[in-house]
């Protein structure tokens, strides 16, 4: 049977960077998908300057296009857009980065394993005990990276926790917009989706994302208007971008969020969960990459101190991290989400409009991670804005 430090089931975002941190402070790494790189995978493909500031590597190599301008537009009427000198958001591709990711963590030293299955998985109080791809491996700690709905989140058992957004997405080449600015661009619309807004960022291959998402929590999938959100995706596509929301191009994908650190336990005797896998969106704005690097940097430090220490109840230390990193800023997010979903507040915000520069800047500036380290922490910022929405309808 063959022995690690660290097992990572899942290699996005997440496990690749726990894996490559905890192989980089000489521990002894397998880390595992199912998939083979690289892959698809739906996504905006946008790294925030958060993001940029979290990935454990540069991820310049699979950048493809810098985006500078960020625009928040109100029922496709009203606007406010801000302009840097420096990209705002890093455009690439989750079939590039995710490869480039997994590579990373093989340099740094981990025993990366793609394309095989893990067959079976018993956790215990001393660690892990798996059947992956016929060979037998035992472990210290077990790290789930593989998705709220993966086979760790099965196993330990955090699917009656889970507040879920849900996302349609599509890819339309970029000339079909007949809007040159969109190149640089990304769009922010509010107040066309209930509860959501939608999106369209330039992807970087000659396409553009285009999407829409809600943010309104629910424990039940089933119980969303998926129809209600396809019209929604429909009409964005055809009523602000004059294109055929049937042409094979347009056709969405959807996708289940594990919203504001909803996932429990999120750590066990010898297991820790990271990324989607422990909830860990923001439900501000939907965005999950940034924090899939945070807490497979935060797992990875406390698991690191486990093994040196050998003293695995180190590893409760994790929860309270991620309640201290996030806890109050998740907390004020899910209101901002509440206070968008809310109709009379958004008939207000489309009349105000571009009346109310200081709500749209503040609006804008969450949305999209703009805060200078120097300004008030995400948790304020997040409350500022959502008081400054909650003022144009008082009963929300």
């Amino acid at each position: 049977m063959q022995a690690y430090d660290a097992l990572v089931i899942g290699a996005g975002p997440a496990g690749s960077s726990t894996a490559t941190y905890l192989a980089r402070a000489g521990a002894r790494v397998l880390l595992v998908d199912k998939a083979r790189f690289p892959r698809d995978k739906p996504c905006g493909g946008g790294l925030t300057g958060r993001a940029l500031k979290r990935i454990p590597v540069d991820p310049s190599p699979v950048v493809e296009r810098d985006v500078d301008r960020f625009e928040l537009r109100l029922r496709y009427g009203p606007r406010f857009a801000r302009t840097h000198d420096e990209p705002l958001i890093r455009m690439t591709q989750r079939r590039q980065l995710d490869a480039f990711l997994a590579d990373h963590a093989a340099a740094a030293g981990a025993d990366l394993r793609d394309g095989v299955h893990v067959e079976a998985v018993e956790i215990d109080d001393s660690g892990v005990t798996a059947r992956i791809g016929g060979d037998g491996v035992r472990a210290d700690v077990l790290v789930g990276a593989d998705g709220a709905n993966g086979l760790v989140a099965r196993r330990i058992g955090v699917g009656e926790t889970i507040v879920r957004g849900v996302a349609l997405e599509g890819n339309v080449p970029l000339e079909r917009l007949r809007v040159a600015s969109v190149e640089r661009t990304a769009v922010i619309e509010l107040a066309v989706v209930p509860g959501g807004y939608g999106w369209v960022f330039p992807v970087g291959d000659g396409t553009v994302n285009i999407g829409v998402g809600l943010l309104s929590t629910f424990r039940d999938f089933k119980s969303v208007n998926t129809t209600h959100l396809l019209d929604s995706y429909a009409r964005m596509v055809a009523d602000r971008w004059e294109i055929d929301p049937d042409q094979p191009t347009c056709k969405p994908t959807s996708g289940r969020i594990p919203m504001g650190g909803s996932v429990g336990p999120n750590k066990g005797p010898t297991y820790l969960v990271v990324g989607d896998a422990a909830g860990s969106v923001n439900p501000f704005n939907g965005e999950g990459i940034d924090y899939a690097y945070e807490t497979g940097r935060l797992a990875a430090d406390t698991i690191h101190e486990a093994l040196v220490s050998g003293d695995p109840l180190v590893l409760s230390a994790y929860p309270r991290q991620v309640q201290a990193e996030y806890g109050q800023y998740f907390k004020v997010a899910r209101l901002f989400a509440r206070i968008i979903g809310h109709p009379t507040l958004m008939r207000e915000l489309t009349r105000v409009g571009m009346h109310s520069r200081t709500l749209m800047e503040w609006v804008l500036r969450i949305m999209a991670n703009l805060l200078r380290p120097d300004e008030v922490g995400p948790a304020e910022a997040a409350y500022r804005a959502a008081a400054a929405l909650a003022r144009f309808a008082p009963d929300a």
